[in-house]
C-alpha cells in the first residue's frame, strides 16, 4: 500500500513498547542507541491500510483495488484469536515445534513472580494481553524422528500409546535439548545422570517426550493461573499438537482439566475473522468470533484419566 506500519500484536514481543502496550517508549529506545525513524506507526489488528500500489498488484496477480488488512500478525496472536472457547475460564496452549502456554487477560501481570518465572506480556487482538510462557513443544519428536531417518509418527505414537513400562519424565526445557542432532542420545545421557528410567526403545523413547511434554505443559497452565489469579475450567490445545491424540489425553490427565483439541489451523483462522470482520462479513467481540470457530470447526474433546 505505501503505507508504513507496525502492527501492535507482533510490536509487543519486541520488548520496546509501554508497559500498557499502546505506544513505543522511546526512552527505552533512546537509551538503547536505536533510531527512531525505524519505529513505525502502531496500528491494531483489524486496521485498514489502503490498496495495493499498481506494482504490488502486478506482481501478485491481484487487482490494485485490493483492500489490505492489518490482522494479528504475531501468529499466537491469530491462533489465540480462534480459540472455540465458551468460557472465559480457559488456558490455551498453541503446539507447533515450540508451545506457548497461558491465559487471555484485559491488563498486564507486572509482578516480580511473574518476571522470575518468565512469563510474558503480549499483545493480542482488540487489545487484549496474552500472559503466557514459552515452552518445548513437538521439536523433540521431529528432532528424534529425523534422528531415526523416519517419518511414520502415527506408528510411533501408536507404540508409545501401548507403553506400559514406567517412563522417564524429564525437563523438556532443558537447554541441552534446543539444538539440532541427536536428541535421543541427549535424553539417555539426562536419565542416566539424575538415576531416571532410560528408555530402552523407540516406543519408550516417544513415550518419555510426550509425557514430559505433558507434564511441562500442565505445570505451566498451573502457574499461569496462579500468577495471574485467573481461574482455568478447561484447556484449548490449538495448532499442529492437536492432531497428536497422546499428547493431548496425558495433557489432560496432568492437568486434570478437560482439553479441548483444535483448530490445527488456529492462526490461519484467527488472521481470516480478523479481516472478514475489518470487511464487515461478520461482527462482534472476540467472543462471538470465537463462538463462529466453535459452531464450525470440530474438536476433540479429552477428559482427565486416572492411573
Amino acid at each position: 500500500t505505501g503505507r508504513r506500519a507496525a502492527e501492535r500484536t507482533n510490536a509487543s514481543t519486541t520488548g520496546l513498547l509501554d508497559l500498557d502496550g499502546r505506544g513505543w517508549n522511546y526512552a527505552l529506545i533512546e537509551r538503547l542507541g536505536l533510531p527512531r525513524g525505524v519505529f513505525s506507526e502502531l496500528i491494531d489488528a483489524g486496521a485498514t491500510l489502503g490498496t495495493l500500489t499498481n506494482d504490488m498488484a502486478r506482481e501478485l496477480g491481484l487487482s490494485p483495488s485490493t483492500v489490505v488488512t492489518a490482522v494479528g500478525s504475531h501468529d499466537t496472536a491469530s491462533a489465540v484469536l480462534a480459540v472455540p472457547s465458551t468460557t472465559e475460564d480457559f488456558a490455551y496452549i498453541s503446539c507447533g515445534t515450540w508451545g506457548l502456554v497461558g491465559v487471555e487477560l484485559d491488563a498486564p501481570i507486572l509482578t516480580e513472580a511473574s518476571r522470575l518465572a518468565n512469563f510474558t506480556n503480549e499483545g493480542g487482538v482488540d487489545g487484549r494481553v496474552r500472559f503466557l510462557h514459552n515452552v518445548m513443544g513437538t521439536w523433540l519428536l521431529s528432532e528424534s524422528m529425523r534422528t531415526w531417518q523416519t517419518d511414520d509418527l502415527a506408528g510411533l505414537l501408536a507404540a508409545a500409546t501401548a507403553v506400559t513400562a514406567e517412563v522417564a519424565i524429564f525437563d523438556a526445557d532443558d537447554a541441552r535439548f534446543l539444538a539440532p542432532g541427536d536428541l535421543p542420545t541427549r535424553i539417555a545421557d539426562y536419565c542416566r545422570e539424575r538415576g531416571l528410567p532410560v528408555p530402552q526403545d523407540r516406543a519408550e523413547y516417544v513415550r518419555s517426550i510426550v509425557e514430559s511434554l505433558a507434564a511441562t505443559f500442565a505445570q505451566t497452565v498451573q502457574l499461569a493461573s496462579d500468577l495471574s489469579g485467573t481461574r482455568v475450567e478447561v484447556v484449548h490445545l490449538v495448532g499442529g499438537g492437536s492432531q497428536n491424540e497422546l499428547l493431548c489425553q496425558l495433557t489432560a490427565n496432568r492437568c486434570g482439566r478437560p482439553v479441548l483439541a483444535g483448530p490445527t489451523e488456529a492462526t490461519a483462522f484467527g488472521n481470516v475473522l480478523v479481516q472478514a470482520r475489518a470487511l464487515g462479513l461478520v461482527t462482534g467481540s472476540i467472543e462471538s468470533l470465537r463462538a463462529l470457530v466453535a459452531a464450525n470447526v470440530p474438536v476433540r474433546r479429552y477428559l482427565p484419566e486416572r492411573g
